[in-house]
């Protein structure tokens, strides 16, 4: 069964421009204008039924304009059809509309994108670090950001050493059971 939705896509073509089309194993990808999404997204949920946002995440394609993408993962239940938008966003404008008044899931997505690579979402309604800290002043997966990372002034608060993983509150006991049945249990109730 394809689960590509050809009359979505139609349907997008004839109201939208579609900057690029790609379709590989049976998915489809669209890029549009980054100035459309909010638009492009509410016409994709109210008018063709892709009612469940699975993912908002980043792209870096460092050493081309627009370096950034922000890529849109999207979902019809009724016909089990997934479709990719993909948003181009330029390094001198990093900033695209948010899509959390179409999707409440889109929050805590937009966030993470925002804190990972910079990329800000206007109207959001707490547009704020979700992975590190406040005041961190870089965006760890951008590809210009070392894979060591870089020095900062952050106080050592949270391990000096490494945990041992070994010894702790909680251990599990070697059995066949299902995961749900090796939850782990504290030392005192073995």
């Amino acid at each position: 069964m394809s689960h590509s939705p050809k009359a979505a896509i139609e349907a997008l073509e004839a109201k939208f421009q579609i900057l690029k089309k790609v379709e590989f194993r049976d998915e489809t990808t669209l890029t549009v204008e980054a100035g459309r999404i909010s638009d492009i997204c509410r016409f994709c949920r109210d008018e063709l039924g892709f009612s469940y946002l699975l993912d908002i995440s980043g792209l870096d394609n460092f050493g081309t304009e627009p370096r950034y993408e922000v890529v849109y993962e999207l979902y019809q239940m009724e016909r089990g059809e997934w479709l990719r938008l993909k948003a181009p966003v330029s390094e001198d404008h990093l900033e695209i509309a948010t899509v959390s008044d179409i999707w409440p899931a889109a929050d805590w997505h937009e966030r993470e994108a925002y804190d990972m690579f910079g990329i800000r979402f206007t109207n959001h309604p707490d547009l704020r670090r979700i992975l590190m800290w406040d005041g961190y002043p870089f965006f760890p997966l951008r590809k210009d950001f070392p894979l060591g990372g870089k020095p900062s002034d952050m106080p050592d608060v949270a391990f000096s050493s490494a945990a041992p993983l070994e010894g702790g509150p909680f251990v599990t006991v070697p059995t066949t059971a299902t995961t749900k049945d090796r939850e782990p249990r504290s030392r005192s109730t073995l």
